[in-house]
This record gives C-alpha cells, structure tokens and sequence, in this order.
C-alpha cells in the first residue's frame, strides 16, 4: 500500500509528544483508538447500559475478509454472545489463571495460544497484559480491556464482551471451565488490534509473545543448538522468558499432520518446564514440560502420561513435576527425545541477558522507527548495489566492551532486532510479510563522529562486518552479535527492492551504546540563483535576449505564458532532453522563485531575473543530462537523490521520501520538467526561509496570513 508522507510524519509527531507526555510507558499505555476504559465504563455503569464497541462490532467485518468473510459460509451461523447469555454464573478467571484455561477452537492461531499459555507462567506478566480489576459481578457494563506492547509503545485496548458462537458454544478460544472467559476475551482484544479474527490466522509463537512482554525473541534451531541448550531453556525459564517450540512443516497443523508419537508438525507448543529429576537406579534424568493450545493431542512416546518410565520416580519426584494423567493437552518428554523431534526453539528474553553464562547483565535498548518507501528508501539487500545504498542507515557508536575478565577478545556485546509493522494488520489489502535483513558495516575513523548519509561507492568497496543470517519473511529478525569498540552502521533492508514498508529497529547492548537515524543536515549550498556572467555571451544567451526583447516589448517584462513560450522554443532545440518542454504551471513556479529572490511580487520577469533564472536552468540542464545518460528523458527516483546533491542542497530521507512522491511518475522516473519543478521549488522554499529566519538560528515565526502568501504562491 502506498504511504502518505503527510499523515506517516504527523503519526510520528504525535507519538513523540505522547512519549514525551510519558504516555506508551507501562504505568501510562496509549488508548487504542482513543478509548479510555475507566471512563467508558463509568459511563455504562451510570447509564445502566452495557458497552458496544462501535470500533470492533459485532458483525462479520470484524470476524474476517475471506475466510470469515461475507461471502464465507462459516459466519452464517455465528451469533455474537455475552457470557451471561452462554452460561449461569459466568466469571473472567476462575481459581486464578492457569495454562489447561486455553483451548483452541476454529480459528489457526495456535501461536497465539501457545504464547497464552507461556504467560500464564509468570503472574507478573500475566497480569500487566490482562489487568486484575476486571470482574462479571462487581463493577460489570459489558466492558474489558487488555494492554499490549505495540511497536515501542504498551497500549491499552478495549472490547465489550459480545464473542462469537455457534449454538451457544464458543467458535474460537475457550476455557476448560465452561463459566470462564479471560482467554476468549484476551483473543478477542487481540484481534481488534489486528483488525479481525482472521488476521490472527497463521503465524509465530515470537509474535505473541514479544507483544506480551516487548522482549525480544532468540530462535535455535536444534540442528545448530549449542550443547548447553538444557542449561540456557532451564535458565530462561528461571528469569521469566516466555518459550515455545514447532516441527517444521509445509503444510498447516491439523489432526493428519500427527507424526506416529502424536506430536503436530507445523503446530506451535509452549514449553512451560524444564526440570531434572532423579530416578530410581540412582541416575539423572532431563525432563521438558510441553503444551498443545488444543487442549488435547499429546505426545505417546517415552515420559508421556501412562509410561513405564513414571514407575522409576519417587511419589515426591512425581509431585515435584506436578505429574497427572489427563487428556489435557499437556505432557512430559525427556529432554534427548525433545531435541531429536523438534526443529526449532524460541526464547523471548524479558532482557536479552545473555543466557550462557551465570552472570545477569545490565542491558541498555534504543529504538528507532523507519520506513521503506518505493523510489526512494526502498533499496533491497546487496545484490542489488544501484540502490542498497538508499535504504535507511543507523549509526550504532559501541562506546563500552563487555566486563568479561575470562575472555581475552576485546568486544561489545549487542542484540539488533528488526521488526516490520502492521503487515498482519494490513493482510485484507492484500500484504504479506516481507523478506527483511540487515547488515553491519564498520565506518573509517576518519569518517567517525559525520552523520552524513552513506553513498553508493562506500557499499561498493567495503564488505560488511556483520549481518542476519539469512533474509526470512518473519515479522522480526533478531542476532546476537559482538564486534569491537568503535562506529558502525546498520543497514535494515528488504530482499527485494521497491517494497513499501514501516520497521523498527532495536539495538540491544550489555554497555553503553548509541544508535540513531543518519539524517542529513538540511541546506543548499547556493541557495540563490547566481548572476549572470559579465563575460561573453553565448548563442544561447544571444538568442534569449533577442526572443525576450521580442515578447516581452516595450514593459520588458514577461508572464508566466510567455515564459513557457521563451524556454520551450530553445530547449526545443535540445533533443537530448527528450521532453515536451515546461508546462505552464512550472513556468508559473519559477516566476514565484524569482518573485521570492527578489522580493518585488510583480508575477512578472524582467530581462534580469529572467537571466538569472536561465543561468540557473543551464546548471540543473547539465545535472540531468548527466544522469539522462540513456538520453530517455527521464531519471529515475533513486538518481534523483544525487541530482539533488549535485545541485547544491543536502536534504534527509523524510525529505526525499516527499520529492519521491510528489514528482516521480507510477515507474518512478522523474522527467526534465518535474526536474526543473522540484528544484525551483527547493531554491524558492529556501530562499524564502533565509528571508524569514531573521535571528539565523535555523527557526522562523509567521503569522497564518503569511503562511499562507507564501506556501499559496510558491
């Protein structure tokens, strides 16, 4: 989908002075949609009424788009129900909440249930995401809400309790218990985040889970694990991190994907404990805890519920591991069996402390907010050179090494997650995650402390020092790294270029680091139009001063259409340029440059602006034939951003996302007029700022009067 400079840099203002206001925090989460739950509950409870969200209805648009669609025969039977019209004495959490309250219904979202049931582990986080003052019998106007870790920001969204049924049972996630409904409702709140039940289909237990916690999530892959694997999944659980595993699949979990021990391929399990326990000859035996979000489904295999091998515990081993026999989904294995069956492993870190070692480290996170905009900031991974270099760049300075006294490599430790935003939203207009990465390049001494933005030959004959292993369609790509001391920039890329797209990227370190946006200083080096040389006059300019005498006669002076008259019978001439010549709109675009310089308002040209403005044309004539080296009258988007820089201004990527958007055409290809266009408007718009920023301190005041003459005009 194509972005709106305007309202993405708007949405970025706003958040910036919430953030200020201390609003996105934990003890302050944003309002999703602007609703705030202790006044609309209040107002429910005065009214006597029950609360229906207008923002999240009960209506098929927010079930789905396709599957749950319309046209979908699953929703013809659906009936949106309050629990108190499903059952007697119903209550949010009964005897506190426990992983056996999730079971999955219609809806594919094991992952999502998965990373439920790892929550419930940790009341702690439990209950920041599903806060306790909620209740069926005091204070009840049919109205909840839960708090999610949004993209750098927690927020706060609110649901009425009308859920989806089909005769009188509930279509999606439920209880064990009949009468209890916090995980329904929680599913349901996460579905409004995302725009649908439907959104919610297919996905990663890392999803969840870092939406649970803002933590950041580390995978494994069992072929590649490192030996202490018991040791850091036993670690991780003692520090609160939430965990999960799958089988690699290619084909959905369903009941027919069981393997011959009853595990799911391509479904996701939580893993809820690791415990060592001794048995009866004496010898240790490594234990993994696992749960399927069905509610049903278990592993048969050695340690399942009815083994032999329970008989060589002790009853108080046995009541350590909490051990039943119960088709509830949950199940023991040992800890060689889990390596041997399952393909890969996700841990999401509270804190990436590094789960090696013994040590708790200290660490320090920066985030910044990016975006990929096709033409201009979308540039695709290194294979693709002619536009790698426009892609969004991160100066990351690693200030502090590691206190690792053990080690005798000198390093900085640190975490880089790239995370792309909204795709599972936007999945009803057709978007799908894309293939994203990263590099890391070290940057020259010499080149320490500049923030300019990295050009194409820098890519050309520096390799990177570091990069994600591999681009991969997840919705977050994280890797743990250790470099040396010093600056270095990060470069978050799709695989492919001219992929639209919102990302947040993360740097975590154990010491001190800094990580922020290349951004350009914005100026222009000649940001008034220069005089005509005194010297001798070239045919062109002989022939200029005789057309104009003609036009302009006995005022000399010129209008905006005759201008376009003067320039299109020379440059007519220039059949390089391949272009149909300035429409009259640019032409009225330049005589507002030439107003501006001079300050005279006239909306008209005497022979000495008008020469001052051809000088300045021949400049922008040379800069792009220079890069029309096709002679196809045009460049393209990507080429306009040297254009610019040849030209004399220094502009940032916000910036030249703009230009990108206001100038190029649907192939973004920028043709001689709409060169010319953009650079008058940049020399007026600058121009215009000199003459107002009286103190020279880079700030301007106007009233809404001149705002207007002067954005009216230019």
């Amino acid at each position: 989908m194509p972005y709106t400079p305007s309202g993405f840099f708007c949405d970025r203002l706003i958040r910036e002075r919430e953030r200020r206001d201390g609003e996105g925090s934990l003890n302050k989460p944003l309002r999703f949609n602007g609703q705030d739950f202790n006044t609309l509950r209040q107002e429910c409870l005065q009214k006597k009424s029950l609360f229906e969200d207008d923002s999240f209805p009960a209506t098929v648009e927010s079930l789905g788009f396709k599957e749950l669609g319309h046209k979908s025969n699953k929703v013809k039977n659906i009936v949106w129900k309050r629990p108190k019209e499903i059952c007697e004495n119903p209550q949010f959490i009964v005897g506190g909440a426990s992983r056996t309250d999730i079971c999955q219904g219609d809806l594919g979202d094991c992952w999502l249930l998965a990373a439920i049931a790892c929550l419930t582990l940790n009341e702690k986080l439990l209950y920041r995401v599903v806060p306790a003052e909620q209740s069926y019998s005091e204070r009840y106007g049919g109205i909840f809400h839960f708090q999610f870790w949004r993209y750098g920001d927690w927020v706060d969204v609110v649901i009425d309790d009308r859920i989806p049924t089909v005769n009188n049972q509930l279509v999606f996630t439920k209880s064990a218990e009949r009468n209890e409904f916090w995980s329904a409702l929680l599913e349901k709140a996460y579905a409004k985040l995302h725009g649908s039940y439907e959104a919610l289909k297919g996905g990663n237990t890392t999803e969840a889970m870092e939406d649970f916690t803002g933590g950041v999530t580390e995978f494994y892959e069992m072929k590649e694990a490192p030996k202490e694997l018991y040791k850091i999944m036993k670690k991780a659980l003692e520090r609160g991190s939430l965990m999960g595993c799958s089988i690699d699949s290619l084909v959905p979990a369903r009941l027919e994907t069981r393997t011959v021990t009853g595990l799911v391929k391509g479904h996701a399990y939580s893993v809820t404990a690791v415990e060592e326990c001794k048995a009866s000859q004496a010898s240790k035996v490594r234990l993994v805890r696992l749960r399927n979000p069905w509610g049903q489904v278990e592993w048969n295999g050695p340690w399942s519920d009815n083994s032999k091998e329970w008989t060589s515990l002790s009853k108080n081993e046995k009541d350590k591991l909490q051990h039943q026999s119960a088709e509830d989904g949950e199940f023991w294995m040992s800890f060689e069996d889990f390596r041997k069956n399952y393909t890969k492993i996700e841990i999401c870190n509270l804190t990436p402390d590094a789960l090696e070692d013994d040590k708790i480290h200290k660490w320090t996170v920066s985030m910044n907010e990016g975006r990929w905009v096709r033409g201009c900031s979308a540039g695709g991974c290194r294979n693709y050179p002619d536009t790698f270099w426009t892609n969004p760049q991160y100066r990351l300075r690693l200030l502090e090494e590691d206190d690792d006294p053990e080690d005798s490599e000198v390093g900085c430790t640190f975490v880089v997650a790239l995370m792309q935003k909204n795709r599972r939203k936007e999945r009803k207009m057709g978007a799908n995650l894309f293939t994203i990465g990263f590099s890391i390049y070290e940057v020259p001494k010499e080149m320490h402390g500049n923030k300019q933005h990295m050009q194409k030959d820098f890519f050309l004959i520096n390799a990177s020092k570091a990069r994600s292993k591999a681009y991969i369609n997840l919705r977050e790509v994280t890797q743990r790294f250790r470099l040396s001391p010093g600056e270095y920039v990060i470069v978050p890329s799709t695989y492919e270029p001219h992929q639209e797209g919102e990302f947040i990227l993360r740097v975590f370190s154990e010491k001190k680091n800094t990580s922020e946006e290349i951004e350009n200083r914005i100026e222009a080096d000649h940001p008034v139009p220069a005089p005509a040389s005194a010297g001798e006059e070239s045919e062109d300019d002989q022939q200029f001063r005789s057309i104009f005498q003609e036009i302009a006669g006995d005022e000399m002076e010129i209008t905006a259409n005759e201008l376009k008259n003067v320039l299109n019978r020379v440059i007519s001439k220039h059949k390089d340029l391949n272009t149909e010549g300035f429409s009259l709109e640019s032409c009225r675009s330049m005589i507002a440059l030439m107003d501006v310089s001079f300050m005279d308002g006239t909306g008209r040209l005497n022979l000495q602006e008008f020469r001052h403005l051809w000088n300045k044309i021949k400049q922008w004539q040379g800069i792009f034939k220079h890069y029309n080296a096709d002679q196809s009258g045009s460049i393209n988007s990507y080429e306009m951003r040297n254009a610019i820089n040849d030209a004399g201004f220094r502009l940032n990527n916000q910036l030249y996302d703009i230009i990108t958007m206001r100038y190029a055409n649907e192939n973004m290809n920028i043709d001689f007029d709409s060169f010319i266009s953009c650079l008058v408007r940049l020399e007026a718009m600058f121009r215009a700022f000199q003459a107002f920023d009286q103190e020279g301190d880079g700030t301007i005041r106007l009233s809404v009067l001149e705002w207007l003459q002067l954005t009216m005009y230019t």
